[in-house]
């Protein structure tokens, strides 16, 4: 489907969606650069995920919020793989906090992972794209891009800009054979949420999915393989939702 050998770069690709987007892409052929913050562990096992696929994987440890940071797994990617094709900004932090009680240190780190990586990661991997013909940028948005969330303000924030990150840079870099979407993943089994819910938040959000029941951090994964194939290669500046037919 086009991206046998090619490799791609997957953020957050430590747990859930991260990891099922990158098992799915090593199941189509891809090899996988992992990337995480702190959980080296989980990491690891993502990357003997995508090695039991028959796929190469790379651990790249590091802060995507940071630009040197990003740079440096830049570096070691491109000196093992040579090249990479696919970027996937998955990594994302979502805390609860009351607008007028949050710092102004936590308000710029949210918007660090949750939006200026995507832009960090596209600098420093776009030029190998444009040069071979070929690309192709996923972001992992979030239904916060659209309706908003009490107490995640900077979430919100974030999400929204990179819904118009995607727009900008597909309408820029299309005519260089870059595809450039967004997912919106819906309420996902087993996704990380600083502030769980109880039984009653939960049956009350499962009231709102006309389908009866939350995602599978597969049928995220499974939506990134078809963008990032040659099938979703006419398929750009796009945000689609995969959330059970819920109001976005």
């Amino acid at each position: 489907m086009g991206i046998e050998n090619k490799a791609a770069f997957v953020s957050g690709a430590g747990r859930n969606i991260g990891r099922a987007i990158a098992v799915e892409l090593a199941g189509r052929g891809c090899n996988i650069v992992v990337n995480g913050l702190t959980n080296r562990n989980a990491c690891e096992e993502t990357a003997a995920a995508v090695r039991a696929s028959g796929a190469k994987a790379l651990v790249a440890m590091g802060d995507v919020g940071d630009s040197a940071a990003v740079r440096a797994i830049a570096d070691r990617a491109l000196a093992e793989f040579g090249v990479i094709d696919i970027v996937v900004n998955n990594a994302a932090i979502r805390p609860h906090q009351p607008f007028l009680e949050m710092s102004e240190a936590d308000y710029h780190r949210v918007l660090a992972i949750d939006l200026h990586s995507a832009v960090y990661t596209s600098r420093a991997f776009l030029p190998g794209m444009i040069g071979r013909k070929w690309g192709r940028l996923v972001n992992v948005t979030g239904m916060n891009a659209m309706r908003g969330h009490a107490t995640r303000a900077p979430v919100a924030v974030s999400k929204h800009g990179l819904w118009g990150l995607t727009k900008s840079l597909a309408k820029e870099f299309g005519p260089h054979g870059v595809t450039v979407n967004a997912i919106s993943p819906g309420t996902i089994r087993g996704s990380k949420d600083s502030a769980p819910r109880s039984a009653e938040q939960m049956a009350e959000t499962l009231r709102r999915i006309p389908l009866g029941h939350p995602g599978k951090p597969e049928d995220i994964a499974a939506l990134a393989g078809f963008l990032c194939s040659d099938e979703g290669g006419f398929v750009s500046g796009q945000m689609i939702g995969s959330n059970g037919a819920a109001e976005t």
